[in-house]
């Protein structure tokens, strides 16, 4: 039997297996309400109104602690002998690499040609919601993490969950915080075989086989594909091997290389246009705004921009936090602020060149895709670009293999911590989750698997319900943690050491 026979037969075998499962789970967690023409995910209204909520308990901190979170970013409020891993510049890039990738050139995309120009406005206000579910989660995961007697550390959903919960309702809290936590580590795990592995290596290779010759090309046979799994995974490999201090150390070079380069090309596009681009923010606003717009009107406008910004940042999935974790701090809120910038660089930042650069350069495949009720994808991001780059599907390449590598490393991080979670922190475990994950990087690119992967992102938005019910009941946890590090501040600003004119008022705290 051939490889190409082989690999097209598990496809099958697998996805006709797991279809019926993975269609049930997806109509559960994705099921949506018809609202004002137009259908409304539930999903999406439970992550957007935690973000909502949390902005309105915080008082805005996403806004007014946007200088503080740059400043502890920069290392401005570092303190010596602080436990943990990296800091906190590397603790952001790992966790901005994980939610940075395919969907914020693929998913802006489909945001624009479905709810037309408007969605990219609903996309910012959807990011910056976010970014106040980001610092709840995040200063969770600071505050409840394990640090380990090789000063390792495990932090997320799994250990925040029952060790919180235990802190506010006693033993009661501890049982279902416990089983909240192995449902929690359970989904992330599956989530980073196929989601943050399989698919990422597969949509890198699909890119690079298409401005290689395509199927024709040197890559486009099977051999070309196994090659391409063999090298990714021996990266991945090597790079898991060393850690979080490893993938940290590639992610915070990566994640700004691959930033620089896309955002470089955006703003290409939007320079050499420059005179269209106030009719592009017209044309936004207008759209966000005109009930005719869409079908839909205000609202399919709405729904498509949020519910593709809450799938980019994964604002309250629970997954952040666990490379957040990580970082050097004795003060938890201070890596939740540093996580507020997490949205704001995916979705306000990103996404938002990304839908721009497809405005004003309108290409055709945009235009049809609008027309013909498809939802378009990479292709248009492609051409909208090559309007002005013609070369520029070899660079978009060079962003997706980066964002494709940066995402893998990442979830091989978290998923390790799900499995350690489950299956304990012996060497032998571990090294058994490395070898599985870095098996799984081969067979992204011989395998396509949708329909795991489909259900993949159905278990991942799931634990958004089990980990946003956990935040609400720890936001108490949160505002003193807040109150206590802006104390900090204060301190290191009557020292010399702070910023005289930096806003420092407390936070006030509930029961």
């Amino acid at each position: 039997m051939s490889l190409d026979s082989l690999t097209d037969s598990v496809d099958t075998s697998v996805s006709g297996f797991f279809d019926p499962i993975a269609t049930w789970l997806g109509d559960v967690v994705f099921y949506a309400v018809p609202v004002g023409g137009t259908e409304l995910p539930l999903i999406v209204a439970w992550l957007v109104a935690a973000g909502l909520i949390f902005t309105c308990w915080f008082g805005v901190v996403q806004i007014r602690k946007f200088r503080l979170a740059i400043d502890v970013v920069r290392g401005k409020y570092d303190e010596k002998g602080s436990t943990g891993e990296v800091n906190h510049f590397q603790a952001l890039t790992a966790a901005v690499s994980g939610t940075v990738g395919l969907g914020n050139i693929a998913g802006v995309a489909v945001a624009v040609s479905i709810g037309g120009p408007g969605a990219t406005f609903w996309m910012i206000l959807c990011g910056l919601l976010g970014m106040a579910t980001k610092f709840v989660e995040v200063t969770l995961g600071v505050k409840y993490r394990e640090v380990h007697p090789d000063g390792t550390v495990s932090g997320g959903p799994m250990h925040y969950l029952p060790n919180g919960l235990a802190d506010r309702f006693g033993k009661n809290g501890r049982t279902l915080g416990k089983v909240l936590a192995a449902l929690a580590s359970v989904m992330i795990l599956f989530f980073g075989l196929f989601g943050g592995n399989l698919f990422q290596v597969n949509q890198s290779y699909v890119q690079l086989v298409s401005v290689t010759g395509g199927e024709n090309g040197a890559l486009g046979s099977s051999a070309g594909a196994l090659f391409f799994g063999i090298l990714i995974a021996a990266l991945v490999g090597i790079v898991l091997l060393g850690g979080i201090r490893s993938i940290a150390n590639v992610t915070s070079r990566l994640v700004p290389a691959m930033a620089a380069i896309y955002i470089a090309a955006c703003l290409t596009v939007i320079l050499v246009n420059l005179t269209a681009v106030p009719d592009a923010f017209a044309t936004i606003v207008e759209g966000a705004f005109n009930p005719e717009g869409v079908t839909g009107g205000i609202l399919g406008s709405l729904i498509i921009g949020f519910k593709r910004a809450a799938f980019s940042n994964e604002a309250g999935v629970g997954s952040a936090p666990i490379a957040h974790s990580a970082v050097k701090t004795k003060h938890p809120a201070s890596e939740g602020l540093v996580a507020l910038l997490e949205p704001f660089i995916d979705t306000v930042l990103i996404c938002t060149m990304t839908a721009l650069t497809i405005v004003i350069a309108s290409p055709a495949s945009w235009a049809k895709a609008r027309t013909d009720d498809s939802i378009g994808g990479v292709t248009i991001t492609s051409d909208a670009f090559e309007t002005v780059l013609p070369w520029f599907p070899y660079i978009l390449t060079v962003a997706v293999l980066l964002f494709a590598i940066s995402t893998v490393l990442t979830w091989g991080y978290y998923s390790l911590k799900a499995w350690s979670y489950l299956f304990g922190r012996s060497k032998a475990s571990e090294l058994t989750f490395k070898v599985l994950y870095t098996l799984f990087a081969i067979a992204g690119s011989l395998l396509t698997l949708q329909t795991l992967i489909d259900m993949a992102d159905a278990v991942l938005f799931s634990l958004a319900v089990i980990n946003i019910i956990g935040l609400y009941l720890l936001a108490p946890v949160v505002k003193r943690e807040l109150n206590n590090f802006l104390e900090f501040v204060r301190t290191r600003k009557n020292d010399g050491t702070g910023d005289p004119d930096e806003d420092q008022e407390p936070v006030k705290a509930t029961a």
